[in-house]
């Protein structure tokens, strides 16, 4: 398997900056995209594949989706990047993200938590912030560009997953009740979300539905669609590919594996 490990980060992100040629973004940009994130430790990340992958395997995807994950975040424009995870995992995200994003400790334990700490410390002149999945490498950038659009109009911009969660949400100002006792990915996540919103009188925007990264049958659809495109998440494109040969997978003639 492609070693997607901590030590190689450092290297892709010089890579990155090298070939871009952009720097850290500036810290007054009114548009935010603040990545959901957790140090790669063993059961602690994408616990729902380790049916399907030995721990150190799944260290290893996981490192891949993230590293692809903040490129994709760095390759918008006049957009300020950060990693919000929690307290314990502040060094060892600060060591991997480098110079390329800000890391910020969440307050308080849990996924709701650490949503309500994005707007409380990001969202508080006006700035359009938006939260999203550390797994969420192959999302079109046009789809983030489109968020950031449509929460210029309404004051909360969701992205459905197809499982009933939300793969990302944004505002331009702290309502902590909003993500209370929720959470990105979960089953009836979105529909609590939405509801939250109702009661608070805020208006709602929804970017386009994708599907998160979290069972076997997730890597195998991934795995398809970066086939056609691995230039969208070269780091994940590769480990799939090793992946679906060391599993002995195959391809059919309609692209399925």
């Amino acid at each position: 398997m492609i070693p997607c490990s901590q030590e190689g980060w450092p290297t892709y992100i010089e890579i990155m900056k090298s070939s871009s040629g952009k720097a850290a973004r500036s810290s007054h940009s009114d548009r935010v995209l603040v990545i959901m994130a957790k140090a790669p430790r063993p059961g602690t990340v994408k616990t729902r594949l380790a049916s399907s992958l030995s721990p150190e395997a799944v260290i290893a995807f996981y490192n891949c989706l993230l590293e692809d994950t903040l490129a994709l975040a760095r390759s918008l424009n006049s957009v300020q990047v950060a990693i919000m995870c929690p307290e314990s995992d502040v060094n060892d995200l600060t060591q991997l993200a480098g110079k390329q994003a800000g890391v910020v400790a969440q307050k308080g334990e849990g996924l709701a938590a650490g949503l309500a700490s994005v707007f409380a410390h990001f969202a508080q002149s006006g700035e359009r912030v938006i939260a999203f999945n550390s797994d969420s490498p192959h999302l079109p950038r046009s789809v983030l560009e489109d968020a950031f659009e449509t929460l210029a109009a309404h004051d909360v911009v969701v992205g459905p997953t197809h499982d009933g969660g939300y793969y990302l949400v944004g505002t331009k100002a702290s309502h902590p009740t909003l993500f209370k006792n929720d959470g990105m990915g979960t089953d009836s996540a979105l529909e609590g979300l939405l509801t939250r919103a109702r009661a608070l009188e805020l208006s709602v925007g929804f970017a386009d539905r994708f599907y998160d990264i979290d069972v076997a049958d997730d890597l195998t659809r991934l795995a398809a669609e970066l086939r056609l495109a691995p230039e969208r998440a070269p780091r994940t494109a590769a480990w799939l590919k090793d992946w679906e040969q060391a599993s002995g997978r195959l391809r059919t003639g309609t692209g399925e594996l």
